[in-house]
């Protein structure tokens, strides 16, 4: 199969870890040798002066073809207008690819056009493949279909993609009814969960990655206290305000937010209020090679999030033995079946320090734990896209399982 695959969010040579889920999946799916894949991530640049701002002063140098992620990658510039263009990202996107994507498929014609996102990238690419007169199938991953979901111009561009798509995928049964829900063709959407790489991502044990981690100069995580760790970008969706709250109802425990954002100062400034900040460490940025230890040292992982498909950090966490906290968003229901797992929790701060202080009281065993997330793997994701990919092309019906 020729497949072309469209993903703003994407691995690049100036941010290696964004996105970096996708280029995990993508990587996999090369390494089958089942798919010739052409890969495109549109990087969106605003006008001059903008431009010239952080990040995008990096940004809009970046190649427009580079093998930084392992296989070659397509980086075609895009205009975006900050804060009130959202909505309008779609058709400036398809602008920008299609040169590119003609001059492919006239070398080599694609058979199939396919999304990573919903929300640009499925509208976009559902331009691209009209253009080219091919079959369309787009992947959904949660944000996408929660927050542009509720924007009426928006919505209304997911729900026309949807309708060309041959076939759709989630990653949850939960985020597959949220789709439904929104007006999309139940019999074309499948289920597609997320992978794991369990070579990066296991059980280390939890003192000696404590110790690890506190001797760690750019870490310097606290060696002593139960540890409870929030990994993610520092956004108001993510939740950290009440992980904060929470830590004030749980007296000697440290918490440790792993992630940048526009939310620094306000939380910062909460933890001062709440007479907490000796106990919270902001870490920054934590990159891949150094969040398996830092998930290793946690007695708990916490993240409240307004919304989630499936969050792959969920599956990180669980891969190194760490019982997570989480409300019931998305797919929690389909990760945390039993207590091995953690505790499904209202997004509230007496919520929250309630569940962290149950499993404290009973950790269940790293093995424990870690188990729960045995059937997560790269590889079975991998194998799965390129089914789903198959059955489009042959006119097969959408598996609507897991």
């Amino acid at each position: 199969m020729r497949i072309l695959s469209i993903a703003t969010l994407f691995p690049n040579p100036v941010r290696p870890s964004f996105g970096i889920f996708v280029g995990n999946q993508m990587r996999a799916i090369v390494a089958s040798g089942e798919v010739d894949l052409t890969m495109i991530s549109p990087i969106g640049i605003p006008p001059w002066p903008l431009a010239r701002r952080h990040p995008y002063d990096k940004l809009r140098h970046v190649s427009e073809c580079s093998d930084a992620s392992g296989f070659e990658v397509h980086y075609p510039k895009f205009t975006l207008i900050p804060k009130i263009g959202g909505d309008s990202n779609p058709g400036r996107i398809a602008t920008a690819v299609l040169p590119l994507v003609r001059r492919l498929h006239a070398e080599k014609p694609f058979d199939l056009v396919d999304a990573q996102f919903f929300f640009p990238d499925g509208p976009a690419a559902a331009i691209v493949a009209r253009e080219l007169g091919l079959p369309l199938t787009i992947k959904s991953r949660g944000a996408d279909i929660h927050y542009w979901g509720q924007r009426p111009a928006a919505l209304k561009q997911m729900r026309q993609a949807a309708h060309q798509a041959a076939g759709m995928l989630a990653v949850s049964r939960a985020l597959r009814e949220d789709m439904i829900a929104l007006g999309m063709p139940e019999e074309r959407i499948g289920v597609h969960y997320t992978g794991l790489d369990h070579d990066r991502f296991h059980p280390i044990e939890r003192g000696a990655a404590r110790a690890l981690v506190s001797a760690m100069p750019n870490l310097g995580i606290w060696s002593v206290g139960p540890l409870i760790v929030t990994p993610g970008s520092l956004i108001p969706r993510k939740g950290q305000r009440l992980v904060i709250e929470a830590l004030a109802l749980l007296p000697g425990a440290r918490l440790a937010l792993a992630g940048a954002g526009e939310d620094e100062k306000p939380l910062r400034d909460l933890a001062q209020r709440l007479g907490v900040s000796d106990r919270v460490q902001f870490l920054g940025l934590v990159g891949h090679d150094l969040l398996p230890h830092v998930l290793c040292a946690a007695d708990v992982l916490v993240l409240p999030s307004t919304s989630e498909g499936l969050a792959n950090v969920w599956i990180e966490g669980l891969a190194c033995g760490t019982p997570i906290v989480i409300p019931d968003i998305g797919g929690a229901r389909e990760v945390v079946k039993d207590d091995s797992a953690g505790r499904i929790a209202p997004r509230t701060p007496e919520a929250i320090a309630d569940a962290v202080s149950r499993i404290l009281a009973d950790p269940p065993s790293q093995q424990d734990v870690s188990a729960n997330v045995s059937r997560f793997s790269w590889g079975v994701n991998a194998q799965n896209l390129v089914h789903f990919w198959r059955g489009i092309l042959a006119g097969d019906p959408v598996n609507t399982g897991a």
